[in-house]
């Protein structure tokens, strides 16, 4: 298939964008700016795309059998200045729906986008939360287009770890300096409660597995390993040989705030993928030690080129 990875110029995408590759389809991806020089996703036909504006002509999107979506809008994405609620509700609840539309109207076929676990867990959250909600109304207005012609479906996802070849990750390049002992200003602890945390290897399987076997007008719950926060940082130490412990404190974490756990700090996220998304998808399972070495490993090599 030739296929459109809108958002591939990033983690989730550009990992997603790779392995499409490697199973033949042509593969081409878009953002608002290219990839790093690089990564390998710069090797990659490119299309300079900003769903957000609403500028996007039918024809850019013209010549695509599927399309996969991973630009949604988060805190990361909110202007200087700006009522976050409503960029979010604009970005994620309004031009994210209305760019399927152009898609579905200018003959792509399928379609996958990527979204966020908490409204398919606990649809109460968006009744607090707008960037919850702003999800929430994506995944919905987004399958709503599904027709006899255009199959979509939207996969669902947890908290993601991982790392694509040279692309810089601000945040794991902190939980790695932060095992290391170069934030000496952080105590050592991680925040009460957990939650679901899945590979990019696992989730650029499950966007493969959508393309072939998806159901259109499915919103598939996906996940891997529940796990504490304290024992996810604990990983990050184990991945630089350190032996220290990691204990749980009922505190905001600088390097994962609260603003980031959307059920709340202290309240555990604890579930399996369903078993549709496990049959449909055929993603691998137990992958976040591995996908933590990884993402160390990368930034660890990065370090020691720099010294």
């Amino acid at each position: 298939m030739k296929i459109l990875v809108v958002g591939g110029t990033g983690l989730l995408g550009g990992h997603a964008a790779l392995h499409l590759q490697s199973l033949g389809h042509q593969v081409s991806i878009a953002a608002r700016k290219p990839a790093p020089a690089g990564t390998p996703m710069a090797q990659l036909p490119f299309k300079t795309i900003d769903y957000v504006s609403g500028r996007t002509r039918p024809e850019e999107l013209q010549g695509f059998d599927a399309m996969v979506f991973a630009a949604g809008n988060d805190i990361r994405h909110v202007p200087p200045d700006s009522d976050a609620a409503a960029h979010w509700l604009h970005a994620n609840g309004e031009a994210l729906p209305r760019f399927f539309a152009l898609a579905r109207d200018a003959g792509v076929r399928k379609a996958v986008l990527i979204g966020s676990f908490y409204p398919q867990l606990d649809i109460r959250l968006t009744e607090r939360d707008p960037y919850v909600r702003s999800r929430h109304l994506a995944c919905v207005g987004v399958r709503a287009l599904a027709t006899p012609g255009f199959e979509v479906c939207s996969l669902n996802a947890p908290f993601m770890v991982g790392a694509v070849s040279g692309l810089p990750s601000p945040i794991f390049e902190a939980y790695t300096a932060y095992a290391q002992g170069r934030l000496g200003d952080i105590p050592v602890f991680g925040p009460t409660g957990g939650t679901n945390f899945m590979s990019v290897r696992s989730l650029s399987e499950a966007i493969a597995g959508a393309l072939e076997n998806g159901e259109s007008g499915k919103a598939y719950l996906l996940g891997d390993e529940n796990l504490r926060f304290s024992d996810f940082f604990k990983l990050f130490f184990e991945a630089v040989g350190s032996d220290t412990q990691v204990p749980e404190k009922d505190e905001s974490h600088p390097l994962m705030p609260d603003a980031v756990i959307y059920a709340g700090r202290g309240t555990p996220v604890n579930y399996q993928p369903s078993a549709e998304a496990q049959k449909h998808l055929n993603y691998r399972r137990n992958d976040i030690r591995a996908a933590v070495r990884q993402a160390v490993e990368q930034v660890l090599g990065a370090q020691l080129q720099s010294a």
